[in-house]
Order: C-alpha cells, then structure tokens, then sequence
C-alpha cells in the first residue's frame, strides 16, 4: 500500500516561489531560518509540498499584515505545531479511554488486581548506628 506522502505534489523552488509571490531568495531564507523547511532531493534541492506552501502563505500574511517580525513568526510556527500535536495526541489518548470504558461496561475485569496503597506523607530521618567500639 502506498504511503500518502507518495501521492502527494512536490513543486521547485521557482514554482513555490510563484505560487506564494515570493522571490525564491525569500523562501531559502525562511528554510535556514527554519520557519519552512521543505524536504530535499538526494542532491539537495528543495522541494516544497501543499503544506509547505500554505504555511509560506501563512508566513507572509503574519509578515506583512499582521506586521509579527521573523522571530515572532517563528514561535507562532512552533506553538501552533505543538498545539496540533497536543491535538492529536489528547484525540487518541479520548479514544483509548472510550475503548476502556466500553469495555468496563461490557463487565471486562482486568487479569490483575488493583490495590489501592495510600501515600504516606510521614518523614523518617534516618541516622547510622554508631560502630562499637573493640575493647
């Protein structure tokens, strides 16, 4: 079975560099800075994918709209992928818990008991024994 990442386009710089507007200087800028780091051919060239070129578009309207300085972009970059992973990684910890839930419904019992063991909030020091002396 084919992975998705097959079937997806991937265009050259030029052709990224006119389907967001952009001078192709601009979008080798961006990838040693690191807001848009598309993948690259066995010799080296970029080549950008529909998510590379949306996020270019997302760069240059925070850039020039919104007037957010490259740093600042950078970080909005960051925080929004994280965010989304966040996203995803609370969607399928959601959909184990279901799983567990329904199963607790269906009467499941795990093989193992669970014991409840209370946490001591008690301190003990502790102090070595003195070494006897020979006589």
């Amino acid at each position: 079975m084919a992975d998705s990442k097959d079937k997806e386009e991937y265009y050259v710089i030029s052709v990224a560099a006119e389907l967001t507007g952009m001078h192709a200087q601009t979008l080798r800028t961006y990838d040693r800075l690191g807001l848009v780091t598309p993948v690259r051919t066995a010799g080296g060239g970029r080549r950008y994918s529909r998510r590379d070129i949306k996020l270019l578009r997302t760069v240059q309207r925070l850039s020039q709209e919104e007037g957010v300085n490259l740093a600042g972009i950078k970080t909005i970059i960051e925080l929004s992928s994280e965010i989304e992973d966040l996203q995803h990684r609370l969607s399928d910890v959601e959909e184990e818990n279901q799983e567990l839930r329904g199963k607790l419904t269906r009467g499941y019992r795990p093989s193992a008991e669970l014991v409840h063991v209370p946490r001591s909030t008690a301190v003990t020091m502790w102090t070595p024994r003195r070494r006897r002396q020979a006589n």
